[in-house]
C-alpha cells in the first residue's frame, strides 16, 4: 500500500513523551507501550536515544519483537570537527537491533551560526555525511529538520538546502519540525507545499509541537500540502505543551480525510483502549473530554439532545463511537456498552450469543464496578475473569479465609533504620486449610510471598509468577486519608507473558489483595489448571 493516499505514522512517545513533566518510563513501561503501538499498526516506533540513559540502553539491548512496526532509534548528526565514523554519539545511535535511525540536525541559519558556532556549509556537510554513514549501518535513515519552520521564515534558501542535502544523501524521510510549536496551519501548509517542490512529498514528514494548540491541525495541514509522514505521541505527551496527538490525528486522517495508514478498521477500534491503557500505566486520570476517545466524547445528557440521538445519532455525533472503540453514554438512561463489551469478548476468544441474558447482567456489573472505581482498560486479565465468572464460571483455585499484615519500622543493631513487613494468611486449598507466614520488603510483597508459600506446592505453575509493576491511584482525594484507592498490578511469567489486574477498596492492602488474587487466578486458568 504505497499510493499517494498512504500516510506513514511515526510514534515518539517513548522519547518525546518521557520529556513530559511528571512522566518517567521504566524499561518495562517502554516495552509494554511499544507492544501496544505495534499491535495498533503504527509504522515506526521510536524507542529513545541510545547512550543517553540506562533505561534507553536496556530497552535497545533487548527490544520487544514487532510484527508490524519498525523500531527506530534517535540521535544527532555528527559533531563539528569529527568524522561521522569517529563520532561516539552518532555510533551509539546505530544499534544493531533497530530498523531505522532518526538523526536530528540544524536547518535554521541563526542556530547554526550562534548555537553551533560553525559555518553554514559545514552544517550541510555534517547532515549529509552523517546520513551517508548511517545508511551503512541501519536499513533506513530519517532526518529531523530541527526548527525548520522558523529557519524557513528567516532564510528559506538555506533551510531548503539543508533538507535537500539530507534527501540527496539518502534519507528515506526528511521530517520538518515545528520545534517551538508556534506555527499556524496556513503557514505550515504553504511552507510544506514549497518543500515538496524540492523534495518529493513521499519523502517528507512533519513533527509538530503543541505550544499554540495547533499541533494536530498543523500535522493535517502538512498532509494536505503533500507530506506523507506524521510524527507524534500517544495522548499528545511531550515537553512544555506536548506533541501532536496521534490519538486525534489517526481517526482524522482515516475517517475524515480518506487517507490510508497501517491501521485497519479493526485496529482503529483499539484506539480508545490504547489511549486509556497509557494513562493507567502513567497513573493519570484519562481526559474525559478528549476528542474521539474521552469518556465524555459521546456523552449526552437528558433532554432534547438525548431524544435526537436516540432517533439518529448523527444529530450530535460526528462519527459512530464504536469505530474508535468508544461508546455512547446517555447520562440519565445509559443503554450503551453492549457492542463494545461483545467486541472485548472476541478479543479474549470468548464466543458468546449476544442474545444470552447473561450478557446484559455482565454489562450492568461492569457499569456498577466502573462507577465504584474499577477501570478495565488497563486491566485486561481482570476483565476476562469477570466476564468468565458471569458467563461460564471460574474455578475457585483457593479461598482465603483471612490475612493479617504487620509493618514494623525500627532501628536495627547497626543503628540503621529498617522497615519490615510480615504477612500471615489462612487459606483453603484443595480441601486443605493452610496457614503460612512470610516476610517481604513491603506489605504487598509479604502478602504475595505468604500466598505463594501456601499455593506453590499444590500449584507448581506459580513458581515462575512475578510481580512486574504496582501502581496505586487515589480515586476521591477530597476524602483525605479515607479515600478509595485503585491498585493496578502487572504480572509476568517465565514464558514472557504479561497481564494486568485491578482491585479497588478504601483499604490499599485489601485493594492490593483483590488485584493479586486475580493475577494468580488468571495465571492458573491460562495454564489450564
Amino acid at each position: 500500500m504505497d499510493s499517494d493516499k498512504r500516510v506513514y505514522l511515526y510514534d515518539s512517545t517513548l522519547r518525546d513523551g518521557a520529556q513530559t513533566q511528571g512522566v518517567d518510563f521504566s524499561t518495562l513501561d517502554k516495552v509494554a507501550i511499544a507492544r501496544d503501538l505495534d499491535r495498533l499498526g503504527i509504522d515506526y516506533v521510536e524507542g529513545g536515544w541510545p547512550g543517553a540513559n540506562p533505561t534507553d540502553d536496556a530497552f535497545f539491548a533487548e527490544p520487544p519483537p514487532f510484527s508490524r512496526a519498525k523500531l527506530a532509534s534517535f540521535g544527532m548528526t555528527r559533531r563539528a570537527g569529527r568524522s561521522a565514523a569517529n563520532d561516539p554519539g552518532l555510533q551509539a545511535v546505530l544499534v544493531p537491533t533497530v530498523q531505522a535511525a532518526t538523526l536530528v540536525g540544524k536547518t535554521w541559519d541563526f542556530q547554526v551560526e550562534v548555537a553551533l558556532g560553525i559555518g553554514l556549509d559545514e552544517n550541510l556537510k555534517m547532515i549529509a555525511e552523517s546520513i551517508i554513514h548511517a545508511r551503512t549501518r541501519v536499513p533506513e535513515v530519517l532526518f529531523d529538520a530541527e526548527h525548520f519552520f522558523d529557519g524557513y521564515r528567516a532564510n528559506p534558501g538555506y533551510a531548503l538546502q539543508a533538507v535537500q542535502a539530507a534527501y540527496e544523501a539518502g534519507a528515506r524521510w526528511v521530517v520538518l519540525c515545528d520545534t517551538n510549536g508556534g506555527s499556524l496551519p496556513h503557514d505550515v501548509e504553504a511552507i510544506v507545499s514549497a518543500v515538496c517542490k524540492t523534495v518529493p512529498g513521499s519523502h517528507v514528514g512533519v513533527h509538530c509541537h503543541n505550544d499554540s494548540d495547533n499541533a494536530v491541525a498543523n500535522s493535517l495541514a502538512a498532509v494536505r500540502a503533500g507530506a506523507r509522514q506524521i510524527q507524534g505521541t500517544l495522548n499528545g505527551l511531550g515537553e512544555r505543551c506536548g506533541n501532536a496527538n496521534l490519538i486525534s490525528i489517526i481517526p482524522n486522517l482515516i475517517l475524515k480525510m480518506g487517507f490510508e495508514t497501517g491501521i485497519s478498521p479493526n485496529d482503529l477500534t483499539k484506539l480508545t483502549h490504547v489511549s486509556r491503557s497509557l494513562d493507567e500505566r502513567l497513573n493519570r486520570a484519562p481526559n474525559r473530554n478528549a476528542p474521539y476517545i474521552g469518556e465524555s466524547a459521546f456523552a449526552h445528557k437528558g433532554g432534547l439532545h438525548v431524544s435526537a440521538v436516540e432517533k439518529d445519532p448523527r444529530c450530535y455525533e460526528h462519527i459512530a463511537p464504536e469505530l474508535v472503540g468508544n461508546r455512547r453514554h446517555i447520562v440519565v438512561s445509559d443503554q450503551s456498552g453492549r457492542s463494545n463489551i461483545l467486541a472485548r469478548f472476541r478479543d479474549i476468544g470468548l464466543e458468546v450469543d449476544p442474545a444470552d441474558p447473561k450478557v446484559n447482567r455482565l454489562i450492568e456489573e461492569v457499569k456498577v464496578r466502573e462507577f465504584n472505581g474499577y477501570a478495565y482498560d488497563g486491566a485486561e486479565a481482570s476483565f476476562e475473569l469477570l466476564a468468565r465468572r458471569v458467563l461460564e464460571g471460574v474455578p475457585d483455585f483457593f479461598r482465603l479465609q483471612s490475612f493479617r499484615v504487620i509493618d514494623e519500622r525500627r532501628w536495627n543493631a547497626r543503628d540503621e533504620l529498617v522497615t519490615l513487613s510480615e504477612a500471615t494468611i489462612k487459606a483453603e486449598v484443595d480441601g486443605q486449610t493452610l496457614m503460612t507466614v512470610a516476610e517481604g520488603n513491603g506489605p504487598v510483597s509479604a502478602l504475595d510471598a505468604a500466598l505463594r508459600k501456601a499455593l506453590t506446592p499444590i500449584y507448581p505453575q506459580l513458581a515462575d509468577l512475578r510481580l512486574m509493576d504496582y501502581k496505586v491511584r487515589i480515586l476521591n482525594p477530597q476524602a483525605g486519608t479515607a479515600a478509595a484507592t485503585r491498585v493496578m498490578i502487572e504480572s509476568g511469567d517465565g514464558h514472557g507473558e504479561r497481564w494486568s489486574t485491578v482491585g479497588v477498596s478504601t483499604n490499599v492492602i485489601d485493594a492490593s489483595y483483590a488485584a493479586l488474587h486475580d493475577s494468580i487466578t488468571f495465571k492458573l486458568l491460562r495454564d489450564g489448571v
